[in-house]
């Protein structure tokens, strides 16, 4: 039997710089209108921009936030306000690229206490939990494999997936030793073992990848995390 969403209009908080340039950007749109019509939802979003979020006030009454690519942000603040509440409310959250970038510092700070923790793009003191990528993955595409069980592997139906990035940061070497224990989990990784994909265990869905899976919709393509989004914030 079809379970009925408890929501037919959802409101989608894209929290980021929006730039008409940005592929991601464009393709956003694309990828929940998309998935919208598919789960027969209407999905009306917001571009709230990083100088926008002040306090988690102006998130309120949001079903779902989307940290978008595009960084560094230009209130970074805001973005971690945006994932904080997310996290700490149970409201579906996904963070792609940038977003996922920061979601991880935003836990490392929150969760973990690691208050200093930093970004090295941005950032020249402080613990590097965010640092260059050994390769640059701007404009590349690559196999991620999925761990077994996850949101992520339920939303692509499969456990090898192939996506593109526009990155030059990832989760850092020293850091990522810290991720085997708590609920922040890695769930997705490339072949050569780099973290490419993480969730929070004890919230319904918040899910981070540095590849930008909403690109699919650009080429007609669903993007089937955007659907899992959608789906947890209908109900």
């Amino acid at each position: 039997m079809e379970h009925t969403p408890a929501k037919k209009t959802l409101r989608i908080a894209l929290v980021g710089d929006f730039n008409p340039d940005v592929i991601a950007h464009q393709a956003i749109p694309l990828a929940i209108d998309d998935a919208a019509a598919v789960q027969e939802l209407t999905a009306d979003y917001d571009w709230i921009a990083t100088t926008e979020v002040g306090s988690a006030e102006d998130l309120v009454g949001y079903d779902a936030i989307w940290v978008v690519p595009a960084s560094p942000y230009k209130n970074a603040e805001g973005a971690f306000t945006a994932i904080r509440y997310a996290r700490e409310n149970s409201i579906p959250f996904l963070g792609t690229c940038g977003g996922f970038q920061h979601a991880i510092i935003e836990y490392a700070r929150n969760v973990l206490g690691w208050r200093d923790a930093a970004h090295a793009e941005t950032d020249s003191e402080g613990r590097m939990v965010i640092a260059p990528l050994s390769c640059s993955l701007v404009e590349k595409s690559d196999v991620i494999e999925l761990r077994a069980n996850t949101l992520i592997a339920k939303a692509y139906g499969r456990l090898s997936i192939e996506e593109g990035y526009h990155c030059n940061y990832g989760i850092s070497q020293d850091f990522a030793s810290e991720l085997e224990e708590g609920a922040l989990r890695v769930t997705g990784w490339d072949e050569e073992g780099e973290i490419r994909a993480v969730e929070l265990i004890t919230h319904p869905f918040f899910v981070g990848t540095l590849f930008q899976h909403e690109r699919n919709a650009l080429a007609g393509r669903p993007a089937p995390l955007v659907h899992a989004f959608l789906r947890a914030a209908a109900n």
